[in-house]
């Protein structure tokens, strides 16, 4: 009798333990740092893709360009004559090519990784201890609220080159900005070299994705360019009057019209990303004047620029996406819904220029 009361009493204990041990577990639940991550970002492929929030206009863009690009292949390859030169074949060949490039272009520049800069769980202690000073710059009579917005903490930073620039504490990220980076509304994440964010190719262009946007929209001015061109060749190669191959040839017409309004909306892109790659600026930068009152300290020459943007080697990404994290990680316990001060200044206060702002408490520190 009491050997049986032992295994009872052992059975009891042992389902306890196991027990515990998968509370335990369930606790401290391993998953990948895309399942938690703060931002608005969309992943796929087990993190290995990423996505904006408005993922879903890449599938328009991707209509918009290989819709007219697939007839106009179709009908060069349907029309052609055995007796037709091999420069039929090589329009149909040049119109493939320019078709895969640009989407892949476009594929690359809204698949990867934008340069997300990671975020920290806890701000710095600098801004811990300057926090009461920050609270007392805020503009209580803008909107009649105390300490209902703050002055933005700078700080300044040297460069290689010997340049000093001032970067801005994101409120969101909790970090101190690299030169150049600036917060994403949408995808509610600091960016590396921010350039702006597209809507048609659903993702941010930043550091690490902005040659692939670049070469995106000049390969869509080029289909367009070609497509048109090949079209007016369709219709006046053909032995009848203009107006009689025009009603015969319905889909060259539609295809020039359709390319003649494209081009002027990414030819005129094109043409903008090619100054601002002359002058070494980004979209952000230029749509604020940030460089109308002052030298833009990263302007190394045209061929310098260039270079910059082309040949230098795509730096890796900060976010390892796919790593393993615990649930009670402090990671985890970033609020991703605080707002971002940038986004959150009056009106009455956009005039202002913080980026001649001169804080109380600069810190210097070299960048390579």
């Amino acid at each position: 009798m009491h050997s049986i009361e032992t295994r009872e009493s052992m059975r009891k204990s042992r389902s306890q333990i196991h027990d515990s041990s998968s509370f335990h577990a369930r606790q401290s639940n391993p998953r990948r740092i895309y399942q938690v991550w703060k931002g608005n970002n969309k992943f796929c492929c087990g993190g290995r893709v990423i996505l904006g929030p408005d993922a879903s206009s890449l599938f328009l863009t991707s209509f918009l360009i290989g819709c007219p690009a697939i007839a106009f292949c179709i009908k060069m390859a349907l029309h052609m004559k055995p007796q037709d030169t091999i420069f039929s074949h090589q329009i149909l060949l040049g119109g493939l090519v320019l078709t895969v490039l640009d989407l892949g272009f476009l594929f690359l520049t809204s698949f990867g990784d934008p340069g997300i800069i990671p975020r920290n769980a806890k701000p710095p202690e600098e801004c811990l201890e300057d926090d009461e000073v920050s609270k007392s710059t805020s503009f209580d009579w803008a909107n009649g609220k105390p300490n209902s917005l703050r002055l933005p903490r700078l700080k300044e930073v040297k460069l290689v080159t010997g340049e000093t620039v001032q970067v801005k504490f994101c409120e969101t990220c909790l970090l101190y900005r690299t030169p150049r980076a600036s917060h994403c509304s949408i995808c509610n994440n600091c960016v590396q070299r921010f350039d702006h964010h597209c809507p048609w190719v659903g993702q941010c262009i930043g550091e690490r994705n902005y040659s692939f946007f670049f070469c995106f929209i000049s390969s869509s001015t080029t289909l367009c360019i070609y497509v048109f061109t090949c079209s007016w060749v369709n219709i006046l190669r053909q032995d009848c009057s203009f107006w009689t191959a025009v009603s015969r040839d319905v889909l060259s017409v539609i295809l020039i019209l359709y390319c003649f309004i494209v081009v002027w909306f990414v030819g005129g892109l094109t043409v903008f990303h090619f100054y601002l790659i002359s002058t070494n600026q980004t979209t952000y930068e230029s749509f604020r004047y940030r460089y109308d009152r002052k030298t833009n300290p990263f302007n190394k020459g045209i061929l310098s620029n260039f270079r910059q943007v082309f040949l230098s080697r795509i730096p890796p990404s900060l976010v390892n996406f796919r790593a393993w994290i615990s649930e009670d990680d402090d990671r985890l316990s970033v609020n991703g819904d605080n707002p971002d001060v940038e986004m959150g200044v009056p009106k009455l206060l956009q005039k202002i220029d913080f980026d001649d702002f001169d804080s109380n408490d600069k810190t210097k520190f070299d960048i390579a």
